[in-house]
């Protein structure tokens, strides 16, 4: 497949993450449920092979049944055009092989680390009845954060169908092979557990025990040589942790762990102090099968040309049929009919148990697929409709419908909304933007927000919208933009101590605030320049607000005084705002400097102190839209 191609109507390939030799593995994006997923689909060359068909469902039956942090999860199952696909998690990171190649050797903290992390989920697997059959450094994955993830049970069997489907060709990989299944036996739980202690054996000193020219002689060695030492390899290996890839490698099984729970616990401790001086576990092996010479007295003509009492018993005894021989029949009869019975009760758990289908309505897809991931249950084909009543992206209805029972494992089909197909627009203006683009946004549309200061509005209200009451908007074609206030702009004070009040004039007037003076005698401040002022440096004011200095003056007595002026707002001509320019004169200012420019739209009254010298008249001047609407001359302290 090529990156851009989509699969199941809804992952679209990204790029190849791998090939193997049933299947290839991509890295795709869910166009649904918007996430990378990998998947992995059956090469071409083996789309109709019964075999190969086979062992691809049992592996997606095999992980589907699982559900546990450190093994790959299936999301989903499908065939597209004849070709078989399988959707899991994708695990951002390498495989342990990989990870064993660029980073040995590896701290034993950590191989205990990744090793207990394994050991997990196998144990998982095994509670589930499920024998991996194939564990490798290659099917155990290892993400960004150290974190384990087993996958490929495209081998694995439940140990049910053990006796139906087992056959004696060689499977797995050689290298991590049991003895047991390198004969051609049964996989058991222990087979799997001989292939953990050599994925051990390898992260603790970076190679495979054995080696060989083909696959044949590799897979003898494992059932006729001893497993090198590793602490021969590394000193540093403490001999309990040695002891562990012992008892888990043992020729035989009933000398290896129990189960992968106890091979974990064991391996918990193997680093701890209190157990340093543990001596080297040593397990007694059979003969493995090899031809051995017996003495004269062990062969069978010998014990007969020696005739005893003891063996004329033993002959009486053999006259009479034994109690296996009676009731052999019998009881093959039995265990066939446990057998049959065993495999039924699997096959109903798994395949055939009814559960109840919840209710999902109104949740998103995502929410849906844990809804129905914990009833054992997947999401199957997602219709995407519109609707007046129910969100954009929640679902509507599926099928079966909610407390409808279905078998386990089976899909459910999902209609989802895809929000209205048209609205009449009413007239924001004013109204909560969060509220309303939240509203907007759920039946489907794409609501932009442009932000601007304003002294009048409060912030997060509508100012404006591109389109006016009445449009009939379609969410799929129109894009709804509003201007909203971001209420008044803060203006940072700065410190105008030892300016001129020029200079503090010239910031009052390009913000728009209100300014006030005072005047002090000062022998170490220069006259008219800045003695303290309130606020403080670094405060912040609105646009309005009200700064106030104190400047040194030369002695001359001067008194300041405020005068409120009522400025009229001009609505002629359908106007909705009012540009306003004030002029003064007093001690620090004259007519021709602008005291104050200002945006009204409504009656505004405003507050100017006047500073004013013994027997100084002051003066005003307003102008309105480039007009003198009002003016004073006779303005006394």
């Amino acid at each position: 497949m090529n990156p851009g191609d989509v699969i199941g109507h809804r992952y679209r390939i990204i790029r190849s993450l791998g090939e193997g030799g049933m299947a290839n593995v991509y890295l795709a994006y869910d166009t649904v449920l918007d996430r990378e997923v990998s998947v992995k689909v059956l090469r071409l060359d083996l789309r109709d092979d019964p075999n190969t068909k086979r062992r691809f469902r049992r592996e997606a039956m095999s992980a589907t049944q699982l559900n546990d942090p450190h093994i790959v999860g299936i999301f989903d199952v499908g065939e597209d055009n004849g070709l078989q696909y399988m959707v899991m998690q994708y695990v951002r990171g390498t495989d342990l092989k990989q990870y064993i190649k660029e980073h040995f050797p590896i701290p034993l903290p950590q191989v205990v680390d990744i090793m207990e992390q394994v050991l997990a989920a196998v144990e998982s697997a095994h509670a589930h009845g499920i024998i991996h059959r194939d564990l490798k450094p290659q099917n155990i994955l290892i993400d960004e954060n150290k974190n384990i993830k087993i996958t490929d049970f495209g081998i694995a069997v439940a140990v049910s169908q053990n006796s139906l489907t087992q056959t004696n060709t060689l499977m797995g990989s050689v290298h991590y092979l049991s003895p047991e299944q390198a004969r051609g036996s049964i996989a058991t739980k222990k087979s799997d557990i001989y292939s953990l202690g050599i994925i051990l054996y390898e992260l603790l000193t970076g190679k495979v025990p054995f080696e060989g020219e083909n696959a044949v002689s590799i897979a003898i060695k494992h059932f006729r040589e001893e497993i090198p030492s590793v602490r021969k390899f590394n000193k540093k290996i403490p001999q309990p942790l040695e002891n562990v890839v012992i008892r888990a490698t043992a020729k035989d099984p009933i000398d290896r762990y129990d189960s992968a729970l106890a091979m974990a616990k064991d391996l918990k401790t193997s680093l701890d102090p209190a157990r340093a001086n543990e001596p080297r576990l040593v397990i007694k092996h059979d003969d493995n099968g090899e031809t051995k010479v017996l003495p004269m007295s062990k062969m069978p003509h010998h014990q007969a040309s020696q005739p005893s009492t003891a063996a004329s018993n033993e002959k009486k005894k053999a006259a009479r049929p034994s109690f296996w021989r009676r009731c052999r029949r019998q009881l093959i009869l039995v265990g066939i009919l446990v057998g049959v019975a065993v495999v039924a009760g699997g096959s109903w758990w798994f395949l055939l148990r009814q559960v109840v289908v919840p209710n999902v309505a109104n949740q998103t897809p995502v929410q849906a697929e844990r809804r129905l991931k914990k009833e054992h249950l997947r999401v199957g084909n997602i219709t995407r409709v519109t609707s007046k009543s129910v969100a954009k992206n929640h679902i509507i209805s599926a099928e079966p419908g909610a407390k409808t029972k279905t078998r386990v494992n089976s899909t459910v089909d999902l209609k989802v909304s895809s929000g209205v197909d048209h609205l009449k627009l009413k007239h924001y203006v004013g109204k909560d933007y969060a509220t309303t683009a939240a509203m907007l946004r759920q039946k489907g549309f794409t609501v932009n927000r442009h932000t601007t200061y304003s002294d009048t509005v409060a912030a997060g209200t509508i100012m404006k919208q591109n389109l006016r009451k009445g449009t009939v908007a379609k969410p799929h074609k129109d894009i709804i933009d509003f201007e909203v206030s971001a209420g008044k702009k803060n203006i940072k004070i700065p410190d105008f101590t030892n300016q001129d009040i020029s200079v503090v004039q010239d910031f009052a007037n390009k913000h728009n605030l209100q300014l006030t003076t005072q005047q002090k005698k000062s022998k170490t401040v220069a006259t008219n320049h800045v003695i303290s002022q309130t606020p403080k440096a670094g405060l912040t004011l609105n646009h309005g607000d009200t700064l106030t200095v104190t400047i040194a003056n030369s002695g001359n007595q001067t008194k300041t005084t405020n005068i409120q002026i009522n400025i009229p707002f001009d609505s002629n001509g359908g106007q909705r705002e009012n540009r306003v320019q004030v002029y003064i004169r007093d001690a620090n200012h004259n007519l021709t400097m602008e005291y104050q420019d200002i945006t009204i739209n409504q009656e505004t009254t405003i507050n100017v102190p006047f500073t004013l010298k013994n027997n100084q008249m002051g003066a005003y001047r307003v102008v309105r839209n480039g007009r003198t609407i009002m003016s004073a001359t006779n303005i006394t302290g």
